[in-house]
């Protein structure tokens, strides 16, 4: 990848690409019981839609928030799907004037589910109408200007607000708690990730035998929608080069290939770690100064490369700045240098 690049043309990236539709679609689970992984999450959510059912009324208002990657969006279909509803979609970008969200509020039918994705960027004029719609299920409008201008408050069917984030800390606290239910996705364990690759290989007719299964979830950064990416980008390897087998030779060499290595880690990765230590002792750094030496975009940084490099105990948030761990270190084949930073001698003790 070059400097500068955006996140979401890495193959790693939990962000959706143009090329991952068509193949979500395919492989998107309909009822909660085909979803694999997020146990809690999905407990919860499987008690809340039965008492709404049992009650004759809309699913309370629902926040999902977690890394990009791990089904929020599958979720809200799921929702809508087992309350026997409607879903409209639409994302905070998307919705650029007061006028917009007016118009989607309105044509929305009882009990349905409005999805917005990334709503914590939904801007400030518009999130302040949402406050009457999800508390009265009413839309306030302004007729006319000046002294003649009147206020008109329309009844809005019920309905279900399912809103999804990867910030959750940017969304203002009055919209926050609006949500009757707010949940966190995690990343998925190597068991979860391995489920989902067997199914998704049986919906593509794809031939895995179980150590290939292993290979790709073991670089899949704990993300569904990276786990399907390489699938894919193995199996158009094991076509051409495997006669369309994938074993665990045919998906380390097509991996390497992609060069991800061992632990799922990219040279984007690579970069952002080597920065650290190279150019600033391991840390502390700060982000700003992180995204200038790499040339990328800091919200690109927290979003994108750092949920995984600290999953995987890489890179720390402290106070100062970032740091860089003795794991990753060890990982970049690296000795630790200089004293060890106050406070984290854990980290730097070899012995």
């Amino acid at each position: 990848m070059e400097d500068g690049a955006p996140a979401p043309e890495r193959i790693l990236s939990g962000k959706p690409r143009d090329e991952d539709v068509a193949l979500e679609t395919s492989l998107r689970p309909r009822r909660l019981a085909e979803y694999i992984g997020q146990e809690k999450v999905k407990d919860n959510l499987r008690i809340a839609m039965a008492a709404a059912q049992m009650r004759g009324e809309p699913l309370d208002h629902v926040l999902l928030y977690g890394p990009p990657g791990l089904g929020k969006t599958t979720l809200s279909y799921i929702i809508a799907a087992e309350m026997g509803v409607s879903v409209r979609v639409t994302s905070g970008p998307a919705i650029e004037r007061p006028g917009d969200l007016a118009a989607i509020l309105t044509n929305l039918q009882k009990d349905d589910v409005l999805f917005i994705d990334e709503i914590h960027r939904l801007a400030r004029a518009i999130e302040e109408i949402l406050y009457p719609a999800m508390e009265d299920f009413a839309l306030d409008l302004v007729l006319g200007k000046g002294p003649g201008a009147r206020s008109v408050r329309l009844s809005l069917p019920r309905f279900t607000l399912v809103g999804s984030t990867t910030r959750y800390a940017m969304l203002s606290p009055p919209l926050r708690d609006r949500f009757g239910a707010v949940y966190r996705l995690d990343f998925y364990d190597p068991e979860a990730i391995s489920a989902i690759i067997r199914r998704s290989a049986r919906i593509l007719d794809v031939e895995i035998e179980e150590a290939g299964v292993g290979e790709i979830a073991r670089r899949a950064r704990g993300t569904p929608r990276v786990a399907n990416r390489l699938l894919r980008r193995v199996r158009d390897y094991a076509q051409v080069m495997a006669e369309g087998v994938i074993t665990e030779a045919v998906a380390l060499e097509a991996l390497a290939r992609l060069e991800i290595d061992f632990l799922g880690l990219d040279e984007v990765d690579h970069k952002v770690l080597r920065t650290i230590i190279d150019k600033f002792d391991g840390g502390p750094v700060g982000l700003d100064t992180i995204a200038a030496s790499i040339s990328e975009e800091a919200d690109t940084i927290m979003d994108v490369y750092e949920p995984y490099l600290m999953q995987v105990g890489f890179l720390q948030r402290t106070p100062r700045g970032r740091l860089a761990t003795r794991l990753a270190y060890e990982h970049l084949g690296l000795p630790p240098k200089g004293p060890p930073p106050s406070g984290q001698p854990a980290l730097w003790d070899n012995t």
